[in-house]
């Protein structure tokens, strides 16, 4: 038995325009992010969505809440347990800020190692871990339905990781891009397909933003 889930990061905000890194930082969407929002619910409608989980930071909560407008009847979850990797001490700074602040840390990071984590934050172990086990009770809960997941870039990421066998140390070489539609299928705990990937086409070419930071 199959759960498909559609994977969605939550919309723009000023903070990601500006590159600067948020974490479990409450940062809101800004007026691209509601629009983006917008057209996203429009085309989910036709969807057979049997619950909406989200992080229960507002940019994802508020995402979701957009999608439940066109789907009133099938329940928001949040889910602390999906919440973007905690940075700790990178949080409200750029990663060049960072690198200024910190440059040790910074070159742990840039590079992907696994265990290093900022101060106050999570490493990508921890990170790994705590989506893995979000996900697969959410999967888990709805076999042969259809769910929508609204989160963060690095949640998506461990996600595309987990499907395509992909160290958690891999260069990212795929796009995790505000408010695009991820369509992924659970089978068993830990597996993972992708069907498809990155859809933009309810959005115009210039309101498509992807950072590289995580």
């Amino acid at each position: 038995m199959a759960t498909r889930v559609i994977a969605v990061r939550h919309g723009e905000t000023d903070w990601n325009r500006a590159t600067r890194m948020q974490g479990h930082l409450d940062v809101p969407l800004n007026e691209k992010g509601i629009w983006q929002a917008k057209q996203l619910a429009d085309v989910m409608a036709a969807m057979p969505l049997v619950a909406i989980y989200t992080s229960d930071l507002s940019r994802a909560h508020v995402t979701a809440q957009a999608i439940s407008t066109v789907h009133p009847k099938v329940p928001v979850v949040p889910m602390r347990g999906l919440r973007e990797r905690c940075f700790g001490a990178f949080e409200g700074y750029t990663f060049a800020e960072n690198e200024l602040r910190d440059p040790e840390g910074a070159a742990l990071w840039k590079t992907r190692d696994v265990g290093y984590a900022p101060p106050g934050g999570e490493s990508l172990i921890d990170l790994d871990a705590r989506v893995s086990e979000a996900m697969d009770f959410l999967a888990a809960s709805h076999p042969d339905h259809t769910v929508a997941l609204v989160a963060h870039g690095g949640v998506l990421d461990i996600l595309y990781r987990r499907a395509h066998g992909l160290n958690l140390e891999a260069p990212r070489a795929w796009d995790l891009t505000n408010t695009a539609i991820n369509t992924l299928e659970w089978t068993a705990p830990g597996v993972w397909n992708v069907i498809e990937w990155g859809n933009v086409h309810h959005l115009s070419a210039s309101e498509v933003l992807d950072e590289k930071n995580f």
